[in-house]
């Protein structure tokens, strides 16, 4: 997505003159960080964050560009020919045009065909018309999604014989005594988490087609969907705890509270054994709180046994306990962590953004990137291997590389004041929790 975005950019600012130079010293930047951040850094939120904000540009100056661009003209087959011959002798001066890609459309989405058939008879003639052939086109359109209120009438009958009163029983609702059906509910719960819409401005788009739920009304309805699904979201759970072996990590998230937002924590419990030829489906889990108290890991794995792959947090610890029930989790500390500390060091591209000297990186943050980066070729190549060969190449080849980078950073640490931000890296690597 991020290579078509910037390709587009660029031809929009070229062609039409409309791209501030400030864009064109931004894209390369970002992109050189997102190359070296792509092959392992997909816990960084920073990548997603620049692809957005090249994407709201890319959005600006292409509505910019469509204001002051001449509509296109309808095309019929005698326009589509004349042009066609006229660009075979105008191949050369004509201005290259903007590259419009056409929208991808999945093969299940619904089509309807409209057929515009312009009779049996000829309009010049009279005589009987026969079918030769057709042209086909496209239009990608919209069903609104409208609100309705659904009467369900039930009559009773009673029997003329017996007097038995007879009716059909009421339909289940997903809410008992909720006026919402399950369609929107489903909306109402996917604009909030999925699209990022706060309930009031739901309220106010309900508003305006005849609606006017209070904000009390729909917070009590995304309560009650979230107590609806707490049985698949138990299966999930039970499902992910069944491994032995997860990712664990953690992230921030805004959380609105009095006097201001305070920064809470979203922590994430992955099962995902497919790049090691894993069969069962992944899954993840996500557990809130409302800070990095280190009791929460403890809490969110109560029970759980086996390798637990995360970083250097020493909220983890308790749970490699030796007196740990049902048993100590066993510690596979992430290199992708380690190596981040070290990155951000040799990260010219990074200097420039803040306002540094770009020449201003560690030589040595740059060698051990350079060797970690080593690391993560083997285990590309060793992605698709059955686990006894993972081994085995991880004994030949990595091992040496492992034991040859902890000896040369022994060495540069043993010279290296305890305040120099390398060292800290360094240290976080050589920690004895690692």
């Amino acid at each position: 997505m991020i290579w078509a975005s910037v390709k587009r950019l660029f031809f929009i600012g070229i062609s039409s003159s409309i791209l501030p130079r400030k864009f064109y010293v931004r894209i390369p930047l970002t992109l050189g960080r997102i190359t070296k951040r792509q092959a392992f850094g997909k816990g960084s939120e920073k990548i997603a964050r620049e692809i957005e904000q090249l994407e709201f540009a890319l959005e600006s100056l292409q509505v910019a560009q469509a204001e002051v661009a001449p509509p296109p003209e309808p095309e019929s087959v005698e326009t589509t020919l004349v042009s066609a011959a006229q660009d075979e002798q105008d191949d050369g001066d004509a201005p290259e045009k903007a590259p419009r890609r056409r929208p991808r459309v999945s093969p299940d989405t619904p089509r309807e065909r409209r057929e515009l058939d312009p009779g049996d008879t000829c309009p010049d003639c009279g005589g009987a018309l026969r079918l030769v052939g057709e042209d086909v086109s496209q239009i990608l359109d919209m069903i609104a999604a409208r609100l309705k209120l659904i009467e369900v009438a039930r009559p009773k009958k009673s029997c003329r014989c017996c007097e038995r009163m007879v009716q059909c029983p009421a339909p289940a609702r997903p809410i008992p005594g909720s006026l919402a059906g399950p369609s929107l509910l489903a909306m109402i719960v996917f604009e909030k988490f999925g699209q990022h819409q706060p309930l009031n401005r739901q309220a106010e788009r309900y508003a305006g087609e005849g609606v006017d739920p209070s904000l009390s009304t729909l917070a009590d309805q995304i309560g009650a969907v979230a107590e609806l699904l707490k049985p698949l979201h138990d299966l999930i759970e039970a499902h992910v705890r069944a491994a032995s072996r997860l990712h664990g990590d953690d992230t921030t998230v805004p959380l609105l509270a009095r006097g201001g937002t305070k920064t809470a924590r979203l922590w994430t419990y992955v099962r995902d054994d497919r790049p090691f030829g894993g069969t069962a489906p992944p899954a993840v889990v996500f557990r809130f709180s409302r800070d990095r108290a280190g009791e929460h890991p403890a809490e969110h794995l109560t029970g759980w046994k086996g390798i637990l792959q995360a970083d250097a947090y020493a909220g983890y610890n308790p749970l490699y306990r030796g007196d740990r029930k049902p048993g100590p989790v066993l510690p596979a500390l992430c290199w992708s962590h380690a190596r981040r500390k070290f990155f951000e060091l040799a990260d010219a591209e990074g200097n420039i953004r803040k306002g540094k000297d770009p020449k201003e990186i560690s030589p040595i943050a740059f060698e051990a990137v350079r060797r970690i980066d080593a690391l993560f070729e083997i285990e590309r190549d060793l992605s698709s291997e059955a686990p006894a060969a993972r081994l085995a190449a991880r004994r030949a080849r990595s091992a040496p590389l492992v034991e040859d980078l902890e000896r040369w950073l022994r060495a540069e640490r043993a010279l290296l004041s305890k305040h120099a931000k390398v060292a800290k890296a360094i240290d976080y690597l050589l920690s004895p929790d690692h």
